[in-house]
């Protein structure tokens, strides 16, 4: 898949809320954080992506099928609202591409060969380190 998804601004809820940590007089004051919602069962994303979506081990994908994003890095909500668009999409995007199947190949028997052989080597080498007996 190599088509780019992108995600209609009405499937998305945008919410302003106060930022975290330290501030300025402003902090009560100015909701500049976004919190961002998608519903990825109602989407209108493909059905293959919502399953890998879905099936994503990401700790902002809730039980429900939702991913939750907070952006709040900027001063301003404009900012941070394209800030959490921007992660949404590339969430997206980090499952849009399929992973090659690993094809589970044998060693030669040249290779295994060397292998014990070396072991034997070592084994040699570590004997003879051992106590002289009288």
């Amino acid at each position: 898949m190599t088509a780019r998804y992108t995600v209609a601004p009405h499937e998305v809820e945008l919410v302003a809320v106060r930022a975290q940590g330290a501030g300025g007089q402003n902090v009560n004051k100015v909701s500049s954080a976004i919190h961002l919602r998608f519903d990825v069962r109602a989407s209108a994303l493909p059905q293959v992506l919502k399953m890998r979506l879905l099936a994503l081990h990401d700790r902002r994908v809730t039980r429900d099928g939702v991913i939750i994003i907070k952006a709040q890095e900027y001063r301003t909500q404009e900012q941070n609202r394209a800030a959490a668009m921007a992660r949404l999409e590339e969430l997206i995007a980090s499952v849009r591409t399929t992973r090659k199947v690993r094809v589970a190949t044998r060693p030669t028997r040249s290779s295994q060969r060397r292998r014990l052989d070396n072991k034997a080597q070592r084994s040699e080498v570590k004997t003879g380190r051992g106590r002289v007996s009288e």
